[in-house]
């Protein structure tokens, strides 16, 4: 089942159109993503939940361009990713779009405050490292700017990771398990934080997630089953 459900029209900051992706060669090959439609709205959170390997992680990166599909087209912005190279992708990528993996991705021999501003001095901002300690300031870490990687907890450098997705404030911000190495208690500020960068930039919020609690905080559930999206409701109808 595709994205039919009956909305309001919002303009569409994400549209993908019967996108397929396979995976390996030969007797190998999987068939990761199947003919997937999906629009997303501008200032949208949407929830995607589904079982381990169900395809949800695999969809976040052909959203962002980290993966390119076989077949279909994936619009962010206005712009196909399928019709842009490498280069074209990345900046496309860095100009619109944040992204918090579950593992933090942070360069270890830089300061929580370089983690946060040498991307956007690289990306050509003014004032990145004001940017970058503000972003880091509202996640909690005003004490932490010097602290590198291995001298902050998980969950420490998971606010770093979202600061750094939220300090270029971009129009879209993708989240894939962002808890899932994190406890419970560490996990759900660091879900706060991400719904509260939401609602104040007003981006657009993508959450991959197996937990259906946490889905149900977004504006919208996709269910995803096999590679397939086999159910897309908004709140109101499932439940919440």
């Amino acid at each position: 089942m595709n994205d039919t459900s009956s909305r309001p029209f919002v303009e569409s900051v994400i549209a993908l159109d019967r996108v397929n992706l396979s995976l390996g060669g030969g007797a190998a090959r999987v068939h990761i993503l199947r003919d997937i439609s999906l629009n997303i709205g501008r200032g949208e959170a949407v929830g995607l939940l589904g079982p381990s390997g169900s395809g949800k992680s695999t969809l976040l990166m052909v959203m962002t361009g980290l993966e390119r599909p076989d077949t279909g087209s994936v619009i962010v912005g206005g712009k196909d990713f399928t019709s842009l190279n490498e280069d074209e992708s990345a900046r496309l990528r860095g100009k619109m779009i944040g992204i918090v993996f579950q593992a933090f991705h942070l360069i270890p021999t830089m300061t929580a405050l370089e983690n946060v501003a040498v991307p956007l001095e690289l990306a050509g901002a003014s004032d990145p490292f004001a940017r970058a300690k503000r972003e880091l300031v509202a996640a909690g870490l005003g004490g932490r700017l010097n602290h590198y990687p291995a001298e902050m907890s998980g969950g420490e450098q998971q606010r770093v990771a979202l600061a750094r997705a939220l300090a270029p404030d971009p129009a879209i911000v993708v989240a894939d398990e962002p808890t899932g190495n994190l406890d419970e208690a560490t996990g759900s500020e660091i879900i706060e934080l991400l719904f509260r960068g939401h609602r104040e930039h007003g981006t657009t919020l993508v959450l991959v997630t197996h937990d259906t609690a946490l889905a149900a905080r977004c504006d919208r559930v996709v269910r995803m089953h096999s590679g397939r999206i086999e159910q897309s409701l908004p709140q109101t109808e499932h439940g919440t």
